[in-house]
């Protein structure tokens, strides 16, 4: 197994700006001097960061292990870079076509270790018209799983150390590749809100803090802009990477909006200065909006979001919002004002909304076949991705938590082949 070991800087002086961190760009109003004796470099307008006075650029300082193993052949992503999914007014572009576009999401498919059955997910997405697909560009632990077992990053005892091996991020490699054969584009995420596949959880064990704290505290930051820099580097020239995603759902519960819009602010612009060629999402689920607000709870401040401000930021290029009326206590015919609400916010800001996920557990069809009809209809939502694809793999049927919508259903005929049809008509 082939590892990459980041070790990080501690005692910072919090009057100036940590290693690695922003300190300088468009907007900025933080610390413009650097501790340690690193100095400030400029990167874009958006973004000068503390690095090491040698540093001509944004090269991180790390340690390479390299032990022997055995290792399976892939195919890393090479494309030109041209032909890159963007956005025009408040509609997405894709291979030079601008419409609204229909996808999914699949938290696991970076974790199979068949690539057969990788390639028989995108197979199946590309002749049932789906263009985008969501996808975990992370998978967190704390302690090394057992052999064969596919894992990114092990975060342990103030260290992070980066896997890129067979059972590494050579898997996301495979993915990013096939999705590019056939012409899929993926949306990579970076961390995940919750514990799931190590999430903020797993920096909060490494690093101490918490799950609030985590947004500020420098060590599990420093890590993470590390490990964003690792697969960004992989994949800058792939046209198959439709956005990068700072976090699946990230909430920050009690918190002055500002702790969220300050970390979406420099987190997005540290990204936009490793790679200016890919779009950047934040992944939240819409919280914290005015437009349309009726005071129930999904529209308040309370995780710490404001969507129309974190929308103004000039390194977003698009807005998320999700929809579960079961897990936030709304009915299902509310979701409909959700989404025509979303869609009037990115309208007036100058942006496309991409409905990211939404699902139900039960009656899939009457319930989520609406909110997609008034997704297509409403001005300013640009696409939308079901939670979640499911297909019939080599060891049997993917993950079901209850919203999956299999390929080959009736189901999937509703909600895709169905959907899709409108979509072209």
């Amino acid at each position: 197994m082939k590892t990459l070991a980041i070790l990080f800087l501690t005692g910072l002086v919090s009057a100036q700006a940590a290693p690695y961190a922003q300190c300088g760009g468009s907007g900025y109003s933080g610390p413009t001097t650097c501790g340690s004796g690193w100095t400030c470099q400029y990167q874009n307008d958006w973004f000068s960061q503390c690095l090491e006075p040698t540093s001509g650029g944004t090269t991180l300082s790390t340690k390479v292990l390299t032990t022997t193993s055995k290792t399976t052949t892939t195919t890393k992503a090479t494309a030109s870079a041209t032909g890159f999914p963007t956005t025009n007014g408040l509609e997405f572009e894709i291979s030079g076509k601008t419409n609204y576009f229909a996808g999914s999401n699949s938290y696991w498919i970076g974790f199979l270790t068949n690539n057969d059955d990788v390639d028989l997910v995108f197979d199946h997405m590309a002749e049932s018209g789906l263009r985008i697909l969501r996808v975990w560009g992370f998978n967190d632990v704390n302690t090394v799983p057992s052999s064969g077992t596919v894992y990114y990053q092990l975060l342990k005892d103030g260290t992070a150390t980066i896997n890129t091996g067979a059972d590494g991020l050579q898997r996301l490699d495979y993915v990013v590749a096939s999705a590019e054969a056939r012409n899929v584009k993926l949306i990579i995420n970076f961390v995940n809100n919750w514990s799931d596949y190590g999430g903020m959880a797993a920096y909060v064990t490494a690093f101490g803090g918490s799950q609030t704290s985590w947004y500020t505290n420098i060590a599990a930051q420093t890590a993470y802009r590390a490990y964003i820099k690792a697969v960004v580097s992989r994949y800058i020239d792939s046209p198959a990477v439709f956005a990068w995603e700072l976090a699946n759902e990230p909430r920050c519960k009690g918190c002055d909006t500002s702790v969220l819009y300050n970390w979406i602010k420099s987190t997005s612009a540290y990204i936009k200065a490793l790679d200016s060629k890919h779009m950047v999402a934040i992944g939240d689920e819409g919280f914290g909006l005015d437009t349309g607000s009726d005071g129930s709870y999904p529209y308040g401040y309370g995780e710490g979001l404001n969507f129309t401000m974190n929308l103004g930021i000039d390194t977003i290029d698009f807005a998320t919002f999700h929809l579960y009326p079961t897990s936030w206590g709304t009915s299902f015919d509310w979701g409909n004002g959700w989404v025509a609400s979303h869609g009037a916010a990115c309208a007036a800001a100058g942006k496309p909304c991409l409905f990211e996920e939404y699902g139900a557990t039960s009656d899939h069809c009457s319930i989520e076949a609406p909110w997609q009809k008034t997704a297509l209809e409403t001005t300013g939502v640009a696409g939308d991705l079901y939670w979640q694809y499911g297909d019939t793999l080599s060891s049997g049927k993917s993950a079901d938590d209850g919203n999956t919508i299999y390929y080959g259903t009736s189901e999937f005929t509703c909600l895709v082949t169905d959907h899709v049809a409108a979509i072209d008509s």
